[in-house]
């Protein structure tokens, strides 16, 4: 009698299971035959970046409304493609579009974000650089607040000088300095000299800090702090125009 019924459960829970089952792949087919209820855009900003518009996705997404993507069906939609027409956007790092079950269309945008501003002598020729030192467009929806850079004497800096080794060294200099929040702050514009090296002017203090090559980064950014820690608060902004950490161990003060 036991047995009986235990074999009576089994059947029982197939059964369910098998029923389940085919009620899941009923909806699942008839989620796939569903047309487009709605077209969602949702644009990640966690640096709070207004580069790319909810309009200009759609726009991107329907080809400037010339291919109405509400009411298509299934097989009408060619996802990849979607999300290819969106990632050929300058400022659109990553992108996702994808069904969900009640129909809708979701575009996922994940925005490129700049690190540096290229500063030419005519402003209508600046651009941005992100952090693999490719070239974004400025943009008339958000002017970014990122460290201008040019050549000291006018000659103009194009994106391309990051892509070589030799530039991936300047690259991770301004890197450093977007990834901590006080250096962003506080340096205000790099030069680049003839001879390659470095400097810069801040916020805070007149001092022009010439920094060298960007070689050993991260201790030289330190042998500022010290600076700034032990001689202005003793001394005054005012007290030098020019900070020298290019020298290992040293800080040379004038």
């Amino acid at each position: 009698m036991e047995l009986k019924r235990k074999v009576n459960n089994l059947f029982f829970a197939t059964g369910c299971l098998v029923l389940f089952t085919a009620l899941a792949v009923f909806a699942g087919v008839r989620q796939a035959q569903r047309p487009v209820s709605n077209v969602i855009v949702t644009i990640g900003n966690e640096f709070n970046n207004y580069f790319i518009s909810e309009q200009e996705v759609t726009a991107l997404l329907t080809r400037n409304g010339n291919q109405r993507l509400e009411g298509a069906r299934p097989e009408d939609l060619n996802l990849k493609g979607l999300e290819a027409r969106l990632k050929a956007h300058s400022f659109v790092k990553d992108a996702q579009v994808y069904r969900d079950l009640a129909g809708n269309l979701h575009a996922d945008v994940r925005q490129n974000r700049p690190i540096a501003r290229l500063v030419h002598a005519d402003t209508r020729q600046d651009s941005y650089i992100d952090d693999t030192g490719s070239r974004l467009p400025l943009s008339g929806l958000f002017t970014a607040r990122v460290v201008p850079i040019a050549r000291q004497g006018g000659q103009p800096l194009q994106a391309a000088f990051f892509q070589d080794s030799t530039g991936h060294r300047y690259l991770d200099f301004l890197r450093f300095i977007d990834e901590h929040p006080f250096w962003r702050a506080q340096v205000a514009e790099v030069f680049i000299g003839p001879n390659g090296k470095l400097s810069f002017t801040q916020q805070v203090g007149d001092q022009r800090v010439e920094f060298g090559f960007p070689e050993n980064i991260s201790e030289k950014f330190a042998k500022l702090m010290v600076f700034y820690r032990q001689i202005p608060p003793v001394l005054g902004w005012d007290t030098y125009h020019r900070v020298n950490v290019e020298f290992k161990d040293q800080i040379i003060c004038e």
